[in-house]
């Protein structure tokens, strides 16, 4: 391979396609940030459980947040630009037709319709193949349901196309993915990042229906001059192959050594750590990483950010609709850590990581009348902060290697009481990371090791982050976060007999 010509004067583009919206930023080699743009993703709910979004829109979202971003730039800087990356919600997909056209609405990450499938066909075998446990996240299971109720959709489908390959299409032409991005379909042998026949044939697809697999960094090829000039832009742009966005914010807060991990406190908890080894284990999910053959051990916790402003919404001040209470972060400050032996499992939305079970649901045990709003509160906060702890702990167990520092990301970290909380249950110093869109920063270390600003993603990573301060843990609170974590462990197999009886009371008594 010719080694990349040193450009430390460019400039790339950097693309998140997440959930609910598109960002892409103008970013130097530095990790500095020139200019931005941003557009709105919406989703259909057309029946419980089902979620679900237009495909069209991860292309025009990306095309307005892009155009934004080069508005934004000083005109004499546009030339710098080189090269654009893409990371992308993961486990979203299409079913594309020969035209290029959805033939119906892309499936969402978080529809949870393949709950039936997923006891059928779940198990520790296919697990050990694809990455993931049984669960309704990745799209495998969702791919069978299709097969079941839409078989006429997935028999015309000319492509399975991930957000990323979709976003790929539009820009050059070609049905071509990301190792990085393809993975989350659930289709992979995991141990060699390629197609399984084996799942391909539990599904009855044909590889010919997927797209063409590189690795992540790899040059797919050019943005078709069109799209280019809409932008502003009269050079050639490069479109790199990226990764998913939890891999990607990994690269972004640059926690690439094996023993240094990310936490993501967004609407969901997300942990991780890079492995050049493939690893599966019940604590988490494996990924392919942004770095070619490599992968990301991810934790997986649903609820985070979501259950603090679940509470905020439906148990505090109407006026602030359930936006942060500084008042309420007081009061729960005041508690004392432990809130006298009161629990909480933070299965609001189910669970994932360790359990993975789409029936399981929340509990607060030990309520008693000397408990009020803050106390319950904190209850949530040191419920899903120790069950993160509890699940590093695993995971490091997994690995057999002690984690020395965490870098966080996320909303969550703005919150004092909750990551004061979390650094405590942890027992690990943990560093924040001065970046909002630390997904996108990870696409852009991709897209900037692949226009030979720096030689590897590794390096890249570390010199592009932005660390900032690091909050220590108190080791008095440490220890009761401690024993408060081992009498968590017991709720889940106390409740799990239930919780699949109560699911089916609840789908023939639903809520009015």
């Amino acid at each position: 391979m010719t080694p990349r010509q040193h450009r430390p004067d460019r400039l790339v583009i950097a693309v998140d396609s997440s959930t609910t919206s598109t960002k892409a930023l103008i970013v130097d080699g530095t990790g500095d940030v020139p200019a931005q743009g941003r557009a709105d993703l919406s989703m259909t709910t057309p029946k419980v459980d089902h979620y679900e979004q237009d495909p069209h829109a991860w292309w025009q979202t990306t095309d307005e947040a892009i155009a934004a971003a080069v508005a934004a730039l000083d005109p004499s800087d546009r030339g710098r630009i080189s090269h654009l990356c893409c990371t992308a919600q993961r486990q979203t997909f299409a079913l594309v037709d020969a035209d290029g056209d959805p033939l119906r609405p892309g499936i969402v990450w978080l529809d949870g319709r393949a709950s039936d499938q997923v006891r059928r066909l779940g198990s520790a075998q296919l697990h050990e193949r694809s990455g993931f446990q049984p669960d309704v996240t990745p799209s495998l299971y969702k791919l069978a349901w299709l097969r079941e109720h839409e078989p006429d959709a997935l028999e015309r489908a000319d492509r399975v196309a991930t957000v990323h390959a979709w976003l790929v299409h539009a820009l050059t032409g070609e049905w071509v993915d990301s190792r990085g991005t393809a993975d989350s379909l659930g289709l992979f042998s995991m141990a060699e990042q390629e197609w399984s026949a084996a799942t391909l044939d539990l599904l009855g697809l044909d590889p010919g229906q997927l797209p063409a697999l590189v690795d992540p960094l790899s040059e797919i090829g050019e943005v078709r001059p069109e799209i280019t000039r809409g932008w502003g832009l009269e050079q050639p742009v490069t479109v790199v192959a990226g990764c998913g966005d939890g891999q990607a914010a990994a690269l972004g807060a640059g926690a690439v050594a094996p023993d240094v991990a990310y936490l993501n406190m967004g609407t969901a908890l997300v942990a991780g750590v890079h492995s050049e080894t493939y690893r599966t284990a019940d604590v988490f999910r494996t990924d392919a990483a942004g770095i070619p053959g490599h992968y990301v051990l991810e934790i997986v916790q649903n609820s985070g950010a979501y259950l603090t402003g679940w509470f905020r919404e439906r148990l505090g001040r109407p006026d602030l609709s359930g936006r942060p209470d500084p008042d309420l972060d007081a009061a729960a400050a005041a508690v004392s850590p432990g809130c006298g032996g009161l629990l909480t499992l933070p299965y609001w939305n189910a669970v994932q990581s360790p359990h993975w079970d789409p029936f399981a649901r929340g509990a607060v045990v030990g309520l008693a009348g000397q408990h009020d709003r803050a106390t319950l509160y904190r209850s949530l906060l040191e419920g899903i902060s120790v069950e993160m702890a509890r699940n590093l702990r695993g995971l490091s167990a997994a690995i057999d290697l002690p984690l020395s520092s965490i870098r966080v990301v996320g909303g969550g970290q703005r919150s004092g009481i909750w990551r004061r909380i979390i650094t405590d249950a942890v027992g690990i110093g943990l560093t924040e990371v001065n970046q909002e869109e630390v997904s996108a920063l990870g696409a852009a270390v991709m897209a900037h090791v692949a226009a030979g600003t720096h030689a590897t993603a590794a390096e890249a990573a570390v010199a592009m982050s932005s660390p900032g301060t690091t909050s220590e843990p108190d080791p008095q609170t440490a220890s009761v976060y401690a024993e408060l974590a081992d009498l968590q462990a017991e709720l889940y197999p106390a409740l799990h007999p239930i919780f699949e009886a109560q699911h089916a009371f609840a789908m023939r008594h639903p809520l009015s």
